[in-house]
Formats: C-alpha cells, sequence, structure tokens
C-alpha cells in the first residue's frame, strides 16, 4: 500500500473537477497544478558571521524535512562588503510527495499561529501564475523549539504552478486551502 499525501488526493479527486468547470479546459492537462515550492532566506548579517548560514539551512531543513542548501553571491557589492562565491542565504526546493506534505503543515498549522493572522495577501502574483508569500517570523512553524532560536527571521515561500494566468493560479491555491484575504 503506497502512501499518498491527504492534499495530493484530494486534488486528483476534487480539485481538478472544480477546476475544469470552472475555466471549462477541455483536457485534463489543461488544469494547472502545484510544480514546487520554494523556501528561500536571505540572511544579511552572514558577511560577518558565518555561523548564521549555518543556523539557516538547518533551520530550513527541520521545516521542510529535506537538506537545504547556503545560496552564494553572483556578484561583487563593495557598500555591503560582500564579494562574489560569499554565502548570503538559503533555500530548499520541495516536489512531489514532499511538497504535498509541506503545504498541508503550512495550511493546517503554521498559518494559524500567526499574530493576528487575517489571510495571505493577494498582491504576491508575479503575472504568470507564481505566488510568492513573505513569512515574517520562523517560529510558527511546529518543528521549531524557540529555545533554540538565535534570531527571528523571515523567509519566502514561493509556490510554482502550471497556471497561465494569476487569476487560474490563485483559484488552484484557494482551492488547495491557502486562505486569502477578503478585500
Amino acid at each position: 500500500m503506497n502512501y499518498i499525501p491527504r492534499l495530493k488526493e484530494e486534488y486528483n479527486n476534487r480539485i481538478v473537477n472544480n477546476l475544469r468547470e470552472i475555466f471549462s479546459y477541455t483536457s485534463i492537462m489543461q488544469v494547472p497544478r502545484l510544480q514546487k515550492i520554494v523556501l528561500s532566506r536571505g540572511v544579511g548579517g552572514a558577511v560577518a558571521d558565518k555561523k548564521l548560514i549555518e543556523y539557516a539551512v538547518d533551520e530550513l531543513t527541520l521545516i521542510t524535512g529535506q537538506k537545504a542548501v547556503a545560496t552564494i553571491s553572483k556578484k561583487d557589492v563593495a557598500s555591503f562588503k560582500l564579494r562574489k562565491g560569499m554565502p548570503i542565504g538559503a533555500k530548499v526546493t520541495l516536489r512531489g510527495e514532499r511538497m504535498y506534505e509541506f503545504l498541508d503543515r503550512l495550511v493546517t498549522t503554521a498559518l494559524p499561529r500567526v499574530r493576528d493572522f487575517q489571510g495571505v495577501k493577494n498582491t504576491g502574483f508575479d503575472g504568470r501564475g507564481n505566488y510568492t508569500l513573505g513569512v515574517t517570523e520562523q517560529i510558527i512553524f511546529p518543528e521549531i523549539d524557540i529555545d533554540k532560536v538565535n534570531r527571528i527571521n523571515g523567509m519566502d515561500i514561493t509556490f510554482v504552478t502550471s497556471a497561465r494566468t494569476d487569476q487560474e493560479a490563485k483559484s488552484l491555491l484557494t482551492e488547495l486551502g491557502i486562505p486569502f484575504k477578503k478585500n
């Protein structure tokens, strides 16, 4: 018996049919789907303290259950004392089963822990069907032990979909459970 994440099963059984009705797709292959989720974090103080990169990589690894990698700078910036090739952030890309598991945990446990949560903003779409959500505190994730956190940091969570328009992407993400603000 193979394990199928709850959201993936729901996507295949219910969401595909709902989106086909809304946008009147002729083929099932036209229905937009979630391709990957990328979590990234810039660490500004990493120029002075190399340990901050290790903390960022460890925290992203804890949150996602997949090893994160350090990102390096592509060019020199003298005003920031930054050299090409220095580590300046961390990221992890989730696909397949882990992607659906992370999305399920984000929607059901992490987002409700945000202080004064009203829903996520509608302004994070890029015009090509992708959505970026900024999280200001990493402690909303239950995997992070608050006592072991050295600094409160935020991160960006990018949802890459196969949707052609922002409206299609928003419908897909709403069906998957992301709570958008009502305005």
